[in-house]
């Protein structure tokens, strides 16, 4: 006899995830047996991978035609342009996104999707208790971002959270809809609102490889979520000009009357110096955050697609809606 089954679409972004895919798939097959009404589906995608990434996904594929589809891009273009093209594909009344590298653990799955089902939250998302095993510059700089991206945007981030999340076709829907190019994910899951539970659980070491994240990448992608949904860069630039042309007017009097009262001393080309260097960097930096928000506007003003896919198989979503054995 069959039986009706819901489906949880699992978006998997891959960027030379070659050692980890078996793991990962081995992993999903063996929370499957946990499941009774839902099946689980893999929607993965190839971000230009420079290993055998793709080729792996293909005979995942081949071996789990029914479970498995794979996007693959012409290049590399980012985490988020995958975590979009996955989530454009998925069509499960439940939408997963997690890493590949079981960094994010498919056992909490069924405790998310437990927790979504019960009728109170629209998403379930995840965060890390600590960062055991994170170098301790890297986690200084991590915290110091969070406080310092909910202290400027009106847009509050939760300390720990991960991409890691499971979430209705509502949601799903929220989240594609919005447009733009410079995408930052945990802003924008942010922004689209819903009711959010958080699930907290330990620092997981990797399974295979080592991250693509460097310490700059990871500065660059910082940097790019406190411009995507804060303009308070541009509003500090400005008190800062304002406060070092208050300072040149009140020094530049300070000169005149000490010139009229006592006469001319000693020239002060240290001061002259201190002062050209610090008011010449403070206008260079005002320039650079200006810079960033037109750089910003020029790149959405292309409207250039986010992603260009090379090749995709998808597997037959109708077939999933009935079967004997999820």
């Amino acid at each position: 006899m069959k039986i009706k089954a819901e489906t949880m679409s699992i978006v998997v972004p891959c960027y030379n995830e070659e050692a980890s895919l078996d793991l990962f798939y081995q992993a999903i097959k063996k929370l499957q047996t946990e499941f009774s009404q839902v099946y689980l589906e893999l929607i993965l995608v190839n971000d230009g991978s420079k290993d055998q990434t793709l080729a792996k996904m293909k005979t995942l594929q081949a071996t789990d035609p029914k479970r498995i589809s794979y996007l693959s891009f012409s290049r590399n273009f980012g985490k988020e342009a995958a975590i979009k093209a996955g989530l454009e594909v998925a069509k499960g009344q439940w939408v997963a996104l997690m890493d590949a590298d079981l960094q994010d653990p498919p056992e909490l799955l069924k405790e998310m999707h437990e927790t979504l089902v019960s009728g109170n939250y629209d998403v379930v998302a995840t965060r890390r208790k600590d960062r055991a095993g994170e170098p301790p510059v890297r986690s200084f700089f991590a915290n110091l971002y969070y406080k310092l991206n909910n202290l400027i945007s009106d847009v509050k981030l939760e300390e720990g959270a991960r991409d890691f999340r499971l979430m209705t076709q509502e949601v799903v829907q929220a989240v594609i809809s919005l447009p733009e190019i410079n995408r930052f994910s945990k802003g924008i899951f942010s922004w689209v609102g819903f009711n959010v539970a958080y699930i907290s659980y330990p620092n997981v070491e990797r399974s295979a490889g080592g991250s693509s994240w460097s310490f700059q990448k990871l500065v660059s992608y910082a940097v790019e979520g406190l411009i995507s949904f804060s303009d308070m860069p541009l509003t500090i630039a400005s008190v800062l000009g304002f406060i070092s042309f208050l300072f040149a007017l009140i020094y530049g009097a300070y000169i005149f009357f000490r010139t009229i009262l006592f006469g001319g001393d000693v020239a002060g080309w240290p001061t002259l110096v201190v002062l050209v260097s610090g008011l010449g960097g403070m206008q260079l930096l005002c320039l650079g955050i200006l810079g960033k928000y037109i750089g910003k506007i020029f790149i959405e003003s292309k409207q250039r697609p986010l992603y260009i896919i090379k090749e995709a198989v998808l597997n037959d979503s109708d077939s999933l809606l009935d079967t004997e054995e999820v």
